[in-house]
């Protein structure tokens, strides 16, 4: 049998076999450095690379959520207009004890409570019943989904103005319904009660697709059989949802009222394309004027920019107040459960 030469050593150019590769100790002093020098700026790239990932959200936060929160602050404790906002007065808590005493702020608190009743209690309903319809299996069920997102995804300034269009006082569709079953014209945009009605159906029909859907997500989370039980035990549709469902969905239905109650306190570009008038008042007697609309109108139409960083901040603790009470709430629900 012959032997086989192809694993042989090649000869080199100069004649006989070629240098074998240096031993592993003997390693030229420049590439070790080098090695080195990479493996440190790999270490150091993997530590800090994360940091700069994310930095870009932190100078973003810095620059229009942190400072404008402090500024804000310390104008709430001076006298500045909008016209001269360097030209600061210290103030003190006046600003403050101002608001107080104002009838304008206690009105714009009473109206913004009405509204986010009249708009919050409907829309959770109807969003939960919406939810509970779509949990069944439905034909085109991803058409319903999509289509209850629609009104959310809608410009607050389009549907504003088409329901000014509907509760229009001559020549609106709700008067003219209204009109078939005997029922005179209503100043929808004039009078306390109705404008406030209809500025609500507005954050209504906006958002009730939008919690209907978080109820949908929750309601798909709860096992199957929690349902099987009850049903082998007699229980009617309606009981699995009073017994079952509801149950499951209480922190759910907390988060969503905590949201709404947010958003009811910031309630800003509906009254204010609702107002015939185009302006800040909330009708011509301050009918629908919320807490959002009056700090509008104290900073940006009367240019007092340190009475309107008061409210912003007396509008930041009723917040915090409503977290407080969202966070004792969840957690005695969690203790009970």
């Amino acid at each position: 049998m012959p032997a086989r030469h192809d694993t042989a050593v090649p000869p080199s150019k100069e004649g006989g076999t070629a240098p074998a590769r240096p031993p592993a100790d003997k390693v030229p002093e420049a590439d070790k450095r080098r090695r080195d020098r990479l493996s440190r700026r790999w270490q150091r790239d993997l530590r800090w690379s994360p940091y700069a990932f994310v930095s870009p959200f932190f100078l973003l936060f810095l620059a229009f959520g942190l400072f404008p929160l402090l500024y804000t602050a310390w104008a709430s404790l001076h006298t500045v207009e909008l016209t001269a906002p360097t030209d600061m007065e210290w103030a003190g808590l006046r600003n403050y004890t101002r608001i107080f005493d104002d009838e304008f702020f206690w009105n714009a608190a009473k109206n913004t409570l009405t509204i986010g009743i009249i708009s919050t209690v409907p829309q959770l309903l109807m969003a939960m019943g919406l939810a509970h319809i779509l949990n069944y299996k439905l034909r085109a069920s991803t058409f319903y989904r999509v289509a209850m997102l629609a009104p959310y995804a809608t410009s607050i300034a389009a549907a504003s103005l088409v329901f000014v269009l509907l509760f229009g006082r001559d020549y609106g569709m709700i008067n003219w319904a209204l009109n078939l079953v005997g029922i005179d014209n209503i100043d929808w945009q004039n009078e306390k009660w109705p404008s406030q009605f209809a500025v609500s159906t507005i954050v209504i029909w906006r958002w009730t697709g939008y919690n209907a859907l978080i109820y949908l997500a929750a309601m798909q989370a709860i096992p199957q059989d929690l349902y099987e039980s009850a049903a082998l035990d007699g229980a009617s549709r309606w009981r699995q949802f009073i017994h079952v469902t509801l149950p499951s969905l209480r922190p759910t239905i907390l988060f969503t009222v905590v949201v709404s109650t947010i958003g009811a306190t910031q309630l800003f570009g509906e009254p204010l394309l609702f107002d015939p008038n185009k302006g800040a008042s909330g009708g011509p007697e301050h009918e629908f004027q919320t807490l959002g609309l009056y700090l509008y109108e104290q900073g940006w139409v009367n240019l007092h920019l340190g009475r309107a960083s008061a409210i912003a901040w007396t509008m930041f603790l009723i917040l915090i107040v409503i977290g407080v009470i969202n966070y004792v709430i969840s957690r005695r629900l969690r203790a009970s459960s």
